[in-house]
């Protein structure tokens, strides 16, 4: 068949499949245009994000799906104008269009929720451009594969490859995937967070500075970095300052000699904490100090007195500002804090001197 009849006119058929194609693919643009433009209007007024990326994730694979759509099209109308032949390549293009398309959209989608999301995910943060390459290779190479299968190519001894190929890197990358999956357990427990202040049980402490897919650094007071495997940091004991709050309770120890009137040494004493609690930076204003005597101890009756700070770092200016404020108080008020004290037995030791001269 050589050509078709409309409305009573013979249209020949390498004229009517070009002209049925352009009218086919126009008129799906349109209806995609309009469908999109009413879809926007709704995800406008959604507060969720995932829904904008997922339309514009798909804009470009639709029109080139509806362009794949017209070569289905031609293929069913070539054998007007030619042989079966010619048409086994409409179909081939048409398959290999339409897998591409869907790769294409999940990779788009895949790497702007990665993008829009990786301020709100600290290993991401850092290591984003990472993670949508992984992801773009995952996806990439699955696409691949499936066009490989969809044309006959048998894909079995790829994979088989990939297995072998895979396990020697897994072998040759042990420590570097430990530290990976240690990475990832870190991010979904979330023991520690950006910004965060912890102390490791080797001693160092500081701000978490970076999660990273290998290692977490933590800048120290002294403003440098300490470096950590992941899988350390996983298997180490950790006392985070920030959980469950960033306020802490700040514990100064003191001593008071044996003839103070305790009930004068605790009321000077807060109110000390007071002034302190309510005129140094970082402390809480309106936490009420307090003391707690525990010890008797060889020269001084000792106490622990409990203020409060807005963070960690603050301790140390509140310990610093508290120290002088109540030394000097306890010198207005003739409170004595006693120096060490040891008693010598004379007597006990000309004793044994003698004994052991006897000997």
């Amino acid at each position: 068949m050589t050509g078709i009849t409309v409305l009573g006119y013979a249209i020949t058929a390498w004229l009517a499949i070009p002209v049925a194609l352009f009218v086919w693919v126009t008129v799906l643009l349109f209806i995609k245009k309009r469908l999109f433009a009413v879809i926007r209007k709704f995800t406008v007024k959604s507060t969720m994000q995932i829904d904008d990326l997922f339309i514009k994730s798909a804009d470009f694979p639709v029109t080139l799906l509806i362009f794949a759509s017209g070569g289905a099209l031609v293929e069913r109308l070539m054998p007007l104008a030619t042989d079966q032949e010619l048409t086994a390549y409409f179909i081939i293009g048409f398959k290999a269009v339409t897998i591409i398309a869907i790769v294409l959209f999940f990779d788009r989608f895949s790497s702007a929720l990665i993008h829009n999301y990786s301020n709100q995910v600290e290993i991401l943060r850092a290591s984003g451009g990472v993670a949508r390459g992984f992801v773009r290779a995952v996806v990439i190479g699955l696409g691949l594969m499936i066009l490989l299968d969809s044309f006959g190519v048998s894909i079995t001894p790829v994979l088989a490859s990939l297995g072998v190929g895979s396990l020697a890197v897994a072998l040759a990358l042990q420590p570097t995937l430990e530290n990976f999956f240690s990475g990832i357990q870190l991010i979904m427990d979330k023991p520690i967070k950006v910004g965060h202040f912890v102390k490791l049980d080797s001693g160092e402490e500081g701000y978490v500075h970076k999660i990273g897919w290998r290692s977490t650094w933590v800048r120290m007071l002294p403003n440098n970095v300490v470096v950590i495997p992941n899988k350390v940091l996983v298997n180490a004991k950790v006392v985070n300052y920030y959980y469950p709050q960033k306020e802490l309770a700040v514990l100064v120890e003191v001593g008071v000699h044996y003839d103070s009137d305790l009930e004068h040494v605790e009321r000077v004493t807060i109110e000390v904490g007071r002034e302190t609690m309510k005129e140094v930076a970082g402390g809480v204003e309106d936490f009420e100090p307090f003391i707690r005597y525990h010890t008797f101890a060889d020269f001084s009756i000792n106490f622990t007195v409990i203020l409060r700070a807005k963070e960690f770092v603050d301790n140390y200016l509140i310990k610093h500002e508290f120290i002088k404020r109540l030394h000097k108080r306890y010198a207005r008020e003739g409170i004595n804090i006693p120096y060490p004290i040891r008693a010598i037995n004379y007597t006990q030791e000309k004793a044994r001197e003698a004994s052991g001269r006897a000997q």
